[in-house]
């Protein structure tokens, strides 16, 4: 296991250095002054400084590859460039922002895996009976609607008519609480902090703001998954082994969660996995709809502004965080399949 994640890990700076030529390689479509936001941390220089000047300091009249070099030495020592849209460097909007948006993944995550194995072990168990028919109406009619739509209704129903859950990350006087002396920020995601500076009030807080953005990141893949996750649970109930299983006397729940259930992941996290790049681009969906303060609430500003520097850093982040996403599903995926890492790596 320990050289498949070493493998894995050689393979992502690879990756992630074509990915970051892709995106360096848009900013030859902006002008002169609007590639140079890319590569300063100042306003000043933009303002202050003659165009031709800072086309010469930064190099922006040589070939690409020199360019992108000077880009990359950049990125890599933390000039990010400054978005003009925040005004403030882009490195530090998104120390902000990224913290958000991985706890709203980490939350619609856990609610994808619960409400996946929870649904498909009860349509399974009552395969062709009211609960399975129930089940699969539900997942059909969640896959018919899109996500930002599902956004919308949980807001009206459960904000605007019931007044349960607000928009945003924190009510007011939270955010009072939390940029304050008396509360410190170790990580930037609310929910973990309030736990290390034990404050029950921040966490409670956060935890309701994170629900309904949550439920619309999930109810989609959750549909999906169920679906996937049934069909391959019912094949694996009905196939030879567990037949054998049963005429040796195992239990039907032995059965069930040492050899079906385990068996019918593989297809399903293959599915998860391949749904990460979607689920974060459609984050910037649900935190505009949520007014959530994340990654996909920054895309959209920067977009809205034309801030190219928020954008190129903002696509190289959100990048970074797929390439990370991928390499833990790869993970689950070899400890639940160690066929995968003897074909592919030899163990």
């Amino acid at each position: 296991m320990t050289v498949f994640v070493f493998k894995r890990l050689l393979i992502i700076p690879i990756i992630l250095l074509l990915l970051s030529g892709i995106i360096f390689s848009l900013t030859f479509f902006l002008t002169p002054t609007q590639r140079a936001a890319v590569f300063i941390s100042s306003p000043d220089e933009l303002h202050q400084v003659d165009i031709e000047d800072l086309i010469v300091r930064y190099e922006l009249d040589q070939p690409f590859y020199q360019q992108y070099r000077n880009w990359l030495r950049g990125i890599l020592k933390g000039d990010w460039g400054w978005s003009t849209s925040h005004r403030m460097p882009v490195l530090q909007v998104l120390r902000h922002r990224i913290p958000a948006t991985i706890e709203l993944m980490l939350l619609g995550q856990g609610l994808i895996i619960m409400g996946t194995f929870l649904l498909s072990i009860i349509a399974t168990y009552y395969e062709n009976r009211i609960p399975d028919i129930i089940i699969r109406f539900l997942t059909t009619l969640w896959l018919s609607i899109p996500n930002f739509v599902t956004g919308i209704l949980l807001l009206v129903l459960f904000y605007v008519q019931l007044d349960f859950f607000a928009p945003g990350r924190l009510s007011l006087s939270m955010t009072d609480i939390v940029y304050s002396s008396q509360f410190t920020n170790y990580t930037g995601m609310h929910l973990l902090d309030a736990i290390l500076n034990r404050r029950v009030d921040v966490f409670i807080n956060a935890f309701s703001h994170l629900v309904l953005p949550g439920l619309a990141y999930a109810l989609s893949p959750v549909a999906s998954n169920t679906r996937i996750m049934r069909s391959s649970m019912l094949d694996q109930k009905n196939s030879l082994y567990t037949d054998t299983a049963r005429m040796k006397g195992v239990s039907e729940i032995k059965i069930m969660s040492k050899h079906v259930f385990r068996n019918a992941l593989i297809p399903t996290v293959t599915m998860m996995g391949m749904q990460i790049p979607t689920l974060v681009g459609g984050s910037v969906i649900i935190e505009t709809i949520f007014n959530f303060p994340g990654m996909g609430l920054f895309v959209v500003t920067a977009a809205r502004g034309l801030d190219f520097a928020a954008i190129i850093g903002a696509s190289l982040a959100i990048c970074i965080l797929i390439m990370i996403s991928n390499l833990l599903v790869d993970i689950v995926y070899g400890v639940l399949n160690p066929k995968v890492r003897v074909e592919r790596y030899g163990e």
